[in-house]
């Protein structure tokens, strides 16, 4: 096994699941046998605050936080701040993206604009970008909240997980009820 460092973060804003994500990406990962090491950095970490999880794994961690310019995977959950969190990125990196903008208390108070074009200026950074329509696809599932996992799903595939660690941990840390949709989310996110 080799000693390298998966550094994978995850970025959005308060409420949309990101915590969760991070969980079961952090259990998968220790379920297939890696060193685990994660950390959260919130903003304002009401709803619409920025939310940011860093998460790495490997055969040996030592520190929770990935350093800047060493991001392999960013995983965004809203446009806005995907593209604040590029710069954690190493060149060459994979963003998968949910195609979301969620406007913060600065727009919706009309002292700023959402930025337009985002995801071509991610685009145009980072060729790795998969745009994902993860609200629409969740609804598909059964529940626009497990757009989370429909993202988790995607991101799965660009990991060296195994697919039954990530269904061990989706069982472990999802909730009985909302297991199945969960399930379908992921599958969905999978197959992109």
């Amino acid at each position: 096994m080799s000693h390298q460092i998966t550094n994978v973060l995850l970025v959005g804003v308060g409420g949309q699941g990101i915590l969760l994500a991070s969980e079961i990406l952090s259990e998968a990962a220790m379920l297939a046998g890696f060193d685990v090491k994660k950390s959260e950095i919130h903003g304002m970490s009401q709803r619409g605050g920025s939310v940011v999880s860093h998460v790495r794994y490997g055969t040996e961690v030592f520190s929770p936080i990935v350093p800047e310019g060493e991001g392999d995977i960013l995983f965004g959950f809203e446009l806005m701040e995907t593209v604040r969190a590029l710069p954690l990125l190493k060149p060459g990196g994979t963003v998968v993206a949910n195609d979301l903008q969620i406007s913060p208390p600065s727009v919706l108070m009309g002292q700023e604009t959402y930025p337009m074009g985002l995801a071509e200026r991610i685009k145009a950074q980072f060729a790795d970008l998969l745009l994902v329509d993860g609200q629409k696809m969740a609804t598909d599932a059964g529940n626009v909240r497990a757009a989370n996992t429909v993202l988790l799903g995607a991101v799965s595939k660009r990991l060296d997980i195994a697919e039954k660690f990530w269904l061990n941990a989706l069982e472990k840390m999802v909730p009985a009820k909302a297991l199945d949709v969960n399930l379908r989310a992921f599958r969905m996110g999978r197959e992109l």
